[in-house]
């Protein structure tokens, strides 16, 4: 949503008001939209809204698909996401948003009402420390306490969002702040003592991943959601086809390699392939980019990768080592690490490796079986991948289609999937669509969403009619929590308590459905009702090696009842 130059010239003006200083400082960055839920306190801020026609504002329905819309935009456009509320609940329903974001390295700017600042402190109407409860989740929280400290602020809170490792950045303005008056003076560029990103790598460094490579027999690059952010597509494409390197990503890195490309092997994880997951096992070189060793990557972390060599390049150095010990770090952007790397890497080809690799896809194919009635949801997720394709930008909710939705789907482009993927917060998927339909109208937006995350938002279908956002919404219909109800078949003999959503919304041949959504004007609701014993495989059990997977349902549920096989949440 942020777009300036690189060096803006310094704004220096009479004294204005705090919601006109907010505002301009919203337009220098090239603020096209901004997601928000009014309150008394922002009515000035508000009425300019009214006034001026640069930013449009988009009226939520819950504060906490603002910021989720934000994301969405953020997210499609690889700029800075913004959203507006007012104090007290209307900044409390912000914080799942902005863990969210905070979890997948999103950048977004959330400013909030708050109480003027003699009162800060008082218990006052509608007063809640959203500073100190952001804490931990943002990159940073500012309580601006004059009006003269606006501009300043503001400009460093996109400058920190969107550089290092993107993530949220909380503004909390006091009523009097908003009200007061100071000059709109900007430094050409913010200076932040402590915060100096590093972007390139050490050059030693990098010479050394390059040798590793030469050396490697049976490498692996593993491709987090940091690629993505970087814009290192490019690069990553160059390295594995001139190494000769296959290639997995996890759920936030889909569509940093295209899914159909002969090196790729999709996903890796808990739900990732078995092949992806095999060849991890087998590797002697794993080439970690923009990713973060997080459990439902790794399994049991001591057993993942045992036989490699580890590279780790990230641009956040607590990152690395932080889960998996790294044989050679590199600290620096993704892209322009990459960029180097290429520079030292020979044309190599590695036939037994690649034959190896061919023999696990062989052996270990994703599979479900096909029939009509009911629909697998596997078979409708290939069905709109063939019907939607590159047209299309794919949002989810969480569970078990968002999985269906990474193995299924075929990703061509970065920032084609978009996904909550840390925190796992249901109800993401629609409010982000429309986020990201807003920064990419060229194309279709679609939510691939189960019943149970849908229900949690779906009051936002008001928000897309009312703006005539024309997001379609893909919903695969079990009538429960089907993740939750999975994990309780496997597990729990089948008793599946507090799953079953048989009393929901009656929403609205698959393939002529599909069509008629995506050619159909405005939003969209296509309700495909999927077979409820349908399964996610491969699956890793929670605290268990990758190398240990359930790799197909044989129905024997050799793990059933084993307490120490639960999810950790």
């Amino acid at each position: 949503m942020s777009t300036r130059a690189k060096r803006p010239i310094p704004i220096k003006s009479s004294k204005i008001s705090g919601a006109e200083i907010i505002y301009r400082s919203l337009e220098r960055e090239g603020v096209k939209y901004i997601f928000g839920h009014p309150g008394a306190i922002l009515l000035t801020l508000l009425d300019l809204f009214l006034k001026r026609s640069q930013i449009r504002h988009i009226l939520t329905r819950h504060e906490q698909c603002a910021a989720h819309m934000a994301e969405g935009y953020a997210r499609a456009s690889g700029t800075v996401g913004v959203c507006l509320v007012t104090s007290g609940p209307g900044a409390t329903n912000l914080i799942t948003g902005i863990t969210d974001a905070y979890m997948d390295s999103i950048p977004i700017v959330c400013l909030t009402g708050q109480v003027s600042t003699a009162m800060v402190g008082n218990d006052a109407f509608q007063e809640a420390d959203i500073v100190g409860m952001t804490r931990t989740v943002t990159k940073h929280s500012y309580l601006v306490k004059k009006t003269d400290d606006l501009p300043r602020v503001l400009q460093e809170a996109f400058y920190i969002a969107r550089t290092g490792r993107p993530g949220p950045v909380l503004v909390d303005l006091p009523k009097d702040v908003i009200l007061g008056e100071a000059a709109f003076e900007v430094p050409e560029e913010p200076d932040i003592r402590g915060y100096k990103p590093t972007t390139r790598g050490h050059p030693r460094q990098i010479e050394r991943v390059a040798a590793a490579i030469a050396e490697a027999k049976q490498p692996i690059l593993y491709v987090g959601g940091g690629a993505i952010h970087a814009e290192a597509h490019a690069e990553l494409l160059k390295l594995a086809e001139t190494a000769d390197i296959p290639v997995t990503f996890t759920l936030l890195g889909a569509g940093s390699f295209p899914s159909a490309h002969e090196l790729s092997l999709g996903m890796l994880g808990m739900h990732g392939t078995a092949y992806a997951n095999y060849a991890v096992c087998e590797c002697d070189l794993l080439l970690a980019v923009g990713a973060r060793f997080d459990d439902r990557v790794t399994g049991k972390v001591s057993e993942f990768a045992t036989r490699a060599k580890v590279v780790h390049i990230d641009i956040d150095p607590t990152a690395i080592g932080k889960n998996k010990q790294a044989d050679i770090p590199v600290v620096g952007d993704a892209r322009l690490v990459l960029h180097e790397l290429n520079k030292l890497v020979k044309a190599q080809k590695r036939p037994l490796w690649r034959k190896r690799v061919e023999k696990l896809k062989a052996d270990f194919p994703l599979l479900f079986d096909s029939q009509s009635s009911p629909i697998k949801p596997q078979e409708a997720i290939l069905t709109l991948s063939q019907e939607a394709g590159d047209r299309a930008i794919i949002t989810t909710e969480v569970g078990q289609h968002q999985m269906w939705a990474a193995q299924y789907y075929n990703f061509t482009f970065p920032r084609q999937f978009i996904s909550s993927g840390g925190l796992g917060t249901m109800g993401f998927g629609f409010p982000a669509a429309i986020g990201a339909a807003l920064a990419r109208p060229e194309k279709l937006a679609i939510d691939i969403a189960g019943d149970g995350s849908f229900q949690m938002v779906m009051q936002e279908l008001a928000t897309a009619m009312q703006y005539g956002v024309p997001v379609k919404v893909f919903l695969l219909n079990n009538y429960s929590l089907g993740m939750v109800r999975q994990w309780q078949d496997l597990f729990m003999d089948r008793r599946f308590s507090e799953v079953g959503l048989e009393v929901s919304p009656d929403y609205v041949e698959l393939r002529p459905a599909i069509r008629k959504m995506i050619e159909t004007p405005g939003p969209f609701i296509l309700d495909v009702v999927v077979d409820p014993d349908e399964l996610v495989f491969p699956m890793v059990p929670a605290g268990a090696a990758t190398k240990d997977m359930i790799v197909r349902d044989d129905r024997k549920r050799a793990l059933s009842g084993k307490l120490s096989a639960l999810p950790d949440n």
